[in-house]
């Protein structure tokens, strides 16, 4: 009677990891996190009016109009969304003078004290926001984190990368937006 129960949750659990592994938008490859899905296309930067995870004010995308962006999904309790948070640092310290800027839009839900301690304890050097359903949705959707977007200085939406991306690929589609200015 226990090997039967002990089966079927052996056989639930097989179940449950394979429809997991199936959302996970990226594969190992090499020892590399190789992006599924690299979207060209994807509309404009949506309009909107969201909480500085900082300071609690209000932040209005028009802020960053005319800049280059990278806007990451990601949340406090997501690896390879801390992981990657060093590279965007950098990246925000090497670009911002160039009319970049790195827009971290966090989907905890614990509140933003969570989010500011963590930005304040990796010392994030760019805008951090508490994300709304209706601004993930307005970027054709995030279905997991990290997802990031790369808008162009004219608005558009010029990539979606999802999963932990190689930063130097990422680096070279910035610096090539960037020369298009």
């Amino acid at each position: 009677m226990k090997t039967g129960k002990l089966a079927r949750l052996g056989g639930a659990l097989l179940v449950l990891a394979m429809l997991l592994w199936a959302q996970v938008p990226a594969v190992m490859a090499g020892g590399k996190v190789v992006p599924v899905e690299e979207t060209a296309g994807r509309g404009m930067l949506p309009d909107f009016e969201l909480v500085d995870a900082m300071d609690g004010g209000l932040v209005k995308s028009e802020v960053f109009r005319d800049k280059v962006l990278l806007v990451v999904f990601w949340a406090t309790w997501c690896p390879p969304c801390l992981q990657e948070i060093p590279d965007l640092i950098k990246m925000q310290e090497k670009y911002g003078k160039d009319g970049f800027s790195v827009i971290g839009m966090s989907i905890d839900r614990d509140g933003r004290d969570k989010v500011k301690k963590l930005a304040e304890k990796m010392q994030i050097n760019y805008p951090v926001l508490m994300a709304e359903p209706k601004v993930a949705r307005g970027f054709g959707g995030v279905s997991g984190v990290p997802t990031a977007f790369l808008v162009g200085h004219d608005g558009k939406v010029i990539r979606r990368l999802v999963g932990y991306q190689d930063h130097s690929a990422v680096t070279r589609l910035v610096e090539a937006e960037l020369a298009k200015k």
